[in-house]
Order: structure tokens, then C-alpha cells, then sequence
């Protein structure tokens, strides 16, 4: 495929967090880490991805507004004409953090609440009084007009609770609702045995679809490490269609979604925070830079493309091995290679990785049989 400029870089610009929770892909602490980058090498990753293109950054952490240098790092990239938004777990945000975000400005800030009340929050986050520390740190946010939009981590643990999640997000006048699909790594390899089953997810992201259809422009729902949505979307939109209920106005409701199979959803959707991209961006549109300068496919997918102590920003994106593999569709495998959905999702290459060593291998967690695959199991 061509080789696009990246639309949205993950940066964990530090590893250090003041949770502990159970989750985490980072297997975060509340200590220093040794050999994060400094400011000036952040401000020199800055421009090496500012003469690549102009692609949103996402400080991440850990918990990013831990670093004392934070807002002069956010601010710098915001100088050279990159967009900033921020994830956090919201229990630090203030009236004065509010406020530095709204000087940069911050584009979107992200917040982690995966459980509708405080004691299954608080007990999750590993912290008395996070739920409503975060609750209020939304609040301050919204109020100096900052968007802010909900990220959910869904497991068998929560997923019962995702209507609740919903009410609270469109009580807390969010202008979006992500819910993250555990991909164990880190931390959240102990919770391999609360990771919804492929028919659970199934249901799920219909689920997504059918409340995004009821709701609207209200918020918008967009499931990530979920890639196989957009087949979802696909299916249950003809579905509708062979049921007389006609196509919703998607154009407002899935910005970016597709009226039949694609050869591939262009890759430019990615742009937009509220935008339906195709499934897997990791090493396409988006990529992911560790504490010390890792670049990765994506957070979760723990093999790296390069370093950036080491190699410019721009030399990783254009030239990395692994990069390449992951952008020629022709090399996956199983049946996420036989899929006539594979160029418009292809498969959670970090999932794969995890589940058998090998990140070209099948999305372990689709129920999907592909037309090709169904042909040769008929012909047996």
C-alpha cells in the first residue's frame, strides 16, 4: 500500500503513575523511571515528526501529568503545528491543570473510568476516592472548555455495567465514549481469564453499534483494540437493510464509514478524533513511542520498530522492517489473510502477538469464518 503520513502518534512520556492498576499495559508505578527521555530530546522528537507530517500526539503514560515538564513539551509540539491531547486517569486534574491545558490547548483529553460507582472504581484503580476524583477533574476540564471523552477498559468484570457507563458518560455532557478491549500485556496478563470471549465480543460491538445508531450526534462510541468493528458496522447495516429499516444517515453517525466493502478505508480518517479508521492503524496511521524512545506498532504490541536515540522518527516511520510488514496486507496470515475484510480491519496485530509469538498470525478473538475459509471447508 502507499505509504501515508502518520495521523496519530501515542507517546508514553512517562512511565510513572500514581495507580496501580491491574490492567496496565506498562505495568506502571508511582516511582521514577531511569532513562526516559529528557526535555530536549522530546522537543528533538517533536521536530523530527513535525518534517514527517503534522499528526495529533497523544501523551500517555503511565500518567503523563506526572512529568514536571509535561506542559512545556505539549506546548512546544503544539508550536510546531502538531495536535495535543492527553490520556489520563483523571485523578490529578485541577483548576490549575485545567487551566495550563487550555493554554496549550489541549485538543481532547482522554479519561480512564471503567465502572459506573465508586467502590468498584476505587478498587480497581487501587485508590480510595479516584471515582470521584475523577468525576471532578471531568468537570473542571469541561468547564474551561476542554473536550474530554471516556475510556473504558471492558472485561468480563464490566461489561455488564457498559449501559451504566453510557448514562454516566452522556451525564457528564463527554463528547465521546471509547471502550478499550483488554489485550493482555504487561499487568493485564494476570487477567487473561476476564478477557470477553470472541462470541462476548461479538455481542458487544453490536451492542456499540446499535446504541451509536439510537444515539446520534449525542456521543460518539468508538471501541478500540476492537478492529473487527468496522466488519460489524458492515454486517449489521446490511442486516438492517434486508430487514426493510433502511441505512442510517452515517455520514453524521460513523464519519469516515464506508456504504459497502472498500477496497481499504483511506487511512486520512485517522485525523479526525471522532472518526471510524480502518481496524488495525499499528505501524499505518498510528504508531506508539516509549519513555525511553521505543517506537512501536501500537502500545500493546510489544516489538519494536526502531529507537529514537538511535534513528530519526522519520527513518522508523518510512523504513522500518516491522512497519512494512504490518502495511502489506498480502503477509497476514490464518483466516485474517483469507478475509474479504481484511484491507478495512485486519486483525489486532498486538492480540495476535500475544496469543501465538507471531503478529501476522489471526485476530484470536473474531468469530468471523471468511468466505474464502467457508469455500474450503465445504470443499473437505
Amino acid at each position: 500500500m502507499a505509504l501515508g503520513e502518520p495521523r496519530l502518534v501515542a507517546w508514553e512520556i512517562t512511565r510513572r503513575c500514581n495507580l496501580a492498576c491491574p490492567h496496565c499495559r506498562a505495568s506502571a508505578i508511582d516511582e521514577p523511571y531511569e532513562g526516559e527521555l529528557s526535555t530536549s530530546e522530546c522537543f528533538s522528537v517533536i521536530d523530527d515528526i513535525a518534517e514527517v507530517g503534522r499528526p495529533t500526539i497523544i501523551f500517555t503514560g503511565g500518567e503523563p501529568l506526572l512529568r514536571e515538564d509535561f506542559f512545556d513539551i505539549a506546548a512546544y509540539a503544539r508550536a510546531q503545528g502538531l495536535g495535543v491531547a492527553i490520556g489520563s486517569n483523571g485523578t490529578l486534574l485541577d483548576e490549575r491543570i485545567a487551566t495550563k491545558m487550555k493554554n496549550i490547548p489541549i485538543s481532547r483529553l482522554g479519561v480512564s473510568l471503567d465502572f459506573p460507582e465508586a467502590r468498584d472504581q476505587d478498587q480497581f484503580r487501587g485508590m480510595p476516592g479516584a471515582f470521584e476524583a475523577t468525576l471532578r477533574g471531568m468537570e473542571v476540564c469541561r468547564r474551561h472548555g476542554i473536550e474530554v471523552q471516556i475510556n473504558s477498559t471492558i472485561t468480563k468484570l464490566n461489561v455488564h455495567h457498559l449501559d451504566q457507563l453510557l448514562t454516566l458518560a452522556l451525564e457528564c455532557g463527554v463528547v465521546a465514549f471509547h471502550p478499550f478491549f483488554l489485550v493482555p500485556t504487561g499487568r493485564g496478563k494476570n487477567m487473561k481469564a476476564w478477557e470477553l470471549s470472541p462470541q462476548e465480543y461479538e455481542h458487544t460491538l453490536r451492542w456499540i453499534y446499535h446504541r451509536q445508531v439510537e444515539l446520534g450526534e449525542q456521543i460518539f462510541l468508538k471501541p478500540t483494540d476492537a478492529p473487527h468493528y468496522v466488519r460489524v458496522m458492515l454486517e449489521v447495516g446490511q442486516e438492517g437493510v434486508l430487514r426493510g429499516r433502511g441505512i442510517p444517515e452515517k455520514s453524521k453517525i460513523f464519519p469516515g464509514f464506508p456504504r459497502r466493502v472498500p477496497s481499504r478505508i483511506e487511512d486520512s480518517a485517522g485525523c479526525k478524533m471522532n472518526s471510524i479508521t480502518r481496524g488495525c492503524l499499528a505501524g499505518i496511521g498510528f504508531c506508539f513511542i516509549s519513555h525511553v524512545g521505543r517506537v512501536q506498532g501500537c502500545g500493546y504490541l510489544d516489538v519494536e520498530a526502531g529507537n529514537l536515540r538511535e534513528q530519526k522518527f522519520g527513518d522508523i516511520w518510512q523504513n522500518s522492517p516491522l512497519f512494512g510488514e504490518l502495511r502489506d496486507y498480502s503477509k497476514i496470515k490464518g483466516k485474517c489473510g483469507l478475509c474479504e475484510y481484511k484491507t478495512v480491519c485486519g486483525g489486532c496485530r498486538a492480540r495476535a502477538y500475544e496469543a501465538t509469538g507471531d503478529y501476522l498470525e489471526a485476530e484470536p478473538c473474531c468469530i468471523y469464518q471468511p468466505r474464502a475459509a467457508r469455500s474450503l471447508n465445504a470443499v473437505d
